[in-house]
């Protein structure tokens, strides 16, 4: 247990995740956190004066706190430089709401700019991309949709995501000096951007809920199931699962060693340090309630940087490195502690494998007089009934399709059988986003020599099964233990089509050319799908093949490729097409891929989100006025009802209360349609965006980037036509 340098109880309730530290001045820094009340305050306990006309206000009890009204719920807060890096001025407070964006000059007490957000601000980095002389912008996690502002309110940058943004921050992830953007999201999906363009993206089990970086590429990470790991680049280091969810996450070198910890608040109060490279805890606490948010700052002004912890209800606590000899001592400690529990782990191990041969020997044939003099056959045992299996056992494993039955449906089979008469008592198999709590447990009544396990994969994704089965004898006590590991091929959820479809083609269609020979695309198919057969590819050079969803019925996919190269793609799903192509992309290591296609059902759809989202605005500007006519309205009828008071005429005083009531329930009504109108403009601006992410998959590298640009440029000018053209055609 590490003790805290200091500790303050601020007496306020803070949302969690809603907590940033800045220096708004350019030297002092300050606490801003965002509260229940919709207001952020800023705590600042060096006391410097702000100028008196603004936003924000002078709390009356406590001289070191101001409080700034935003009159919405507080989404999302960040702070950091928005002019150039190298510049005097302080840093800018960014809040996000549902609709809004706003970057506040705390020291000024006044705004940098107030911008409509249709996507909404879910989180909220402030930072550059990619080179460090680049402009800093306030990047925008929303509603599908990424979203950069510089200090001028202008938004240089936009693109698209998967879902809903969850986690956003701003690293250097290839360590190449330059930074990119680490994108969270509610589809389970980590991707990494550099500028508008996908470097790679990493799935998870859960949706993303915080993100941060650590140290030389690593980043952590938190999911909503309450998982907590670190990863470098794409390879996983690390991961703990806990029944609670961390609340916030960071990183800090807390044990003083130059290395820095992922540091993470749970939701249980519990604030724990681990080592970022085996997950190994090096520090723990506990607040009474739950953390807020972490930050880093050197709060006290003696030059050491604090990690700073804020509680919900307002209790904040600062912690320092720990010294040297203080360091060495828990270090001796843990490494005592680490030796004496290998050792136990260790010696139970070897006890137990004594007790298994010692058994084995006892109830062999040479152990008759252990037996009562009675030899195991005699007694009605025979050498099957040891735990010993024979030298040559070899499970074997296969995946195969099965098309289902009246009470299953369709579904993929792992196959498992021994090599002699042992049978197989018990499976487990580990597979990551496939089954309930990632782990399946099979005790089959009756044991033989081979088993079947159904496997339902969500989504097209490669998946590593680690397996453990259990082999041994019918009569057997004990069971010799086989660990194996088979990878699920991406696309194992469509089943070859040996005979030509009764269905009709399908009208959607994708279309690119590739520089490669079809062999190679053979062995692409071959590895992505489960062929039964392996696919070879014609002399001619030309492949035709086709398959059948085992989701959805009568969801069929048609492959074709021309002796030139000329790619031909038909499917309804322009998610499984984006997903081939960007499959198939990796795989020959294409840097550029342009393509035409069309998606008749999509772009039909398209067209009416389009228009459901201009009548919704519509709707939204008429109600808005209608609310600031009601808002004159109100102040008018209060000055005369006070007149009226003050002349002690209390009918006419009444009367105009009356209608004041009459107003503010109208406006009541009014507000619960705009809510509604809200949500509903955001779903569909989040389909919009889904579909222009969809067809930016359909390509690869700089087309993908200029059609997201192109899309939003259309979208600004309100074109469906010329947005309809970008999306079948990659371009203007």
């Amino acid at each position: 247990m590490f003790v805290p340098v200091f500790t303050l109880n601020l007496n306020q309730k803070i949302l969690p995740g809603r907590v940033a530290i800045g220096e708004f001045d350019g030297r002092h820094p300050c606490l801003a956190a965002a509260t229940t009340a919709e207001k952020v305050f800023i705590h600042n306990p060096h006391r410097v004066k702000h100028a008196n006309i603004g936003r924000m206000e002078a709390n009356k009890n406590n001289q070191e706190m101001s409080f700034l009204n935003i009159q919405q719920r507080v989404t999302a807060l960040a702070t950091g430089k928005l002019k150039a890096v190298d510049s005097d001025e302080g840093d800018a407070l960014v809040v996000g709401t549902p609709t809004n964006l706003l970057a506040y000059d705390v020291d000024k007490n006044a705004d940098l700019f107030y911008k409509d957000v249709p996507d909404g601000v879910n989180v909220i980095a402030v930072g550059n991309i990619g080179d460090e002389d680049s402009k800093p912008l306030a990047i925008v996690g929303g509603n599908c949709s990424l979203q950069g502002f510089d200090h001028e309110g202008n938004d240089p940058f936009w693109t698209v995501t998967g879902d809903n943004v969850s986690a956003l921050t701003l690293m250097d992830f290839n360590n190449n000096g330059r930074k990119e953007l680490i994108v969270g999201s509610e589809d389970f999906e980590v991707r990494i951007f550099s500028q508008d363009e996908i470097l790679t993206e990493i799935t998870e089990t859960e949706a993303v809920t915080a993100l941060v970086p650590v140290q030389d590429g690593r980043f952590g990470y938190a999911l909503a199931n309450g998982t907590v790991g670190v990863y470098e680049k794409t390879t996983r280091w690390w991961r703990i699962k806990s029944k609670n969810s961390a609340s916030a996450i960071f990183s800090y070198d807390l044990d003083g060693d130059g290395v820095k910890e992922l540091i993470t608040g749970w939701s249980n109060g519990k604030l724990d340090a681990r080592n970022d490279r085996s997950g190994e805890v090096v520090f723990k606490d506990n607040f009474n309630h739950s953390i807020a948010g972490l930050v880093e700052g050197d709060y006290r002004l003696d030059g050491k940087m604090e990690l700073i912890a804020c509680g919900s209800e307002g209790e904040i606590r600062g912690y320092l490195p720990s010294n040297a000899e203080v360091r060495r001592g828990a270090m001796d400690m843990n490494m005592e502690q680490e030796s004496l529990r290998e050792l136990a782990q260790r010696k139970n191990t070897l006890l137990l494998e004594l007790n298994n041969y010692a058994q084995n020997k006892r109830i062999s044939v040479g152990g008759a007089s252990n037996l009562g003099g009675v030899l195991p056959s005699a007694r009605g045992m025979s050498t099957n009934d040891l735990g010993i299996i024979p030298a040559q056992t070899q499970l074997s494993t296969s995946l195969a399709i099965n098309l289902g039955t009246d009470t299953r449906p369709p579904h993929v089979e792992v196959s498992l059988s021994t090599s002699n008469e042992t049978v197989i008592r018990g499976i487990l198999i580990f597979a990551e986003g496939i089954f309930e709590g990632e782990c399946h447990v099979l005790h089959p009544k009756d044991p033989t020599t081979s088993i079947h396990v159904p496997i339902f994969p969500a989504k097209d994704i490669p998946i590593d099964l680690h397996i453990k089965a259990f082999v041994g004898h019918k009569g057997s006590q004990q069971f010799h233990v086989f660990e194996l590991t088979r990878q699920l091929p991406r696309f194992s959820m469509y089943c070859r089509l040996l005979e030509p479809s009764s269905e009709p083609l399908p009208p959607s269609w994708v279309e690119f050319k590739i520089n490669e020979r079809s062999a190679r695309v053979a062995l692409w198919l071959n590895q992505n799908f489960l062929m039964g057969d392996d696919l070879e590819a014609p002399a001619d050079g030309k492949l035709d093949i086709s398959f059948s969803s085992l989701r959805k019925k009568d969801q069929e996919l048609h492959f074709h490729m021309e002796a030139d190269g000329t790619v031909r793609i038909l499917c309804d799903n322009m998610d499984l097409c984006g997903d081939l192509i960007q499959s198939l992309a990796e795989y020959l290591a294409v840097d550029d891929l342009r393509s035409n296609c069309d998606f008749p059902i999509e772009l039909k759809k398209l067209e009416s989100l389009i228009e459901s989202a201009e009548e919704l605005q519509s709707v939204r500007q008429r109600l808005s006025a209608e609310m600031a006519d009601n808002s004159g309205m109100i102040r008018t009828l209060i000055v005369r009802a006070e007149d009226s008071r003050l002349m002690l005429d209390m009918k006419t005083m009444k009367n105009w209360y009356t209608q004041l009531n009459d107003i503010n329930r109208d406006m009541i009504a009014g507000y619960k349609i705009r809510c509604n109108n809200h949500q509903e403009l955001m779903e569909s601006l989040k389909k919009v965006n889904q579909i222009i992410q969809k067809a930016g998959k359909l390509r690869v590298g700089k087309s993908k980037a200029n059609l997201v640009s192109e899309s939003r440029n259309a979208i600004k000018e309100n074109n469906v036509e010329l947005l309809i053209k970008v999306i079948k055609t990659g371009d203007t």
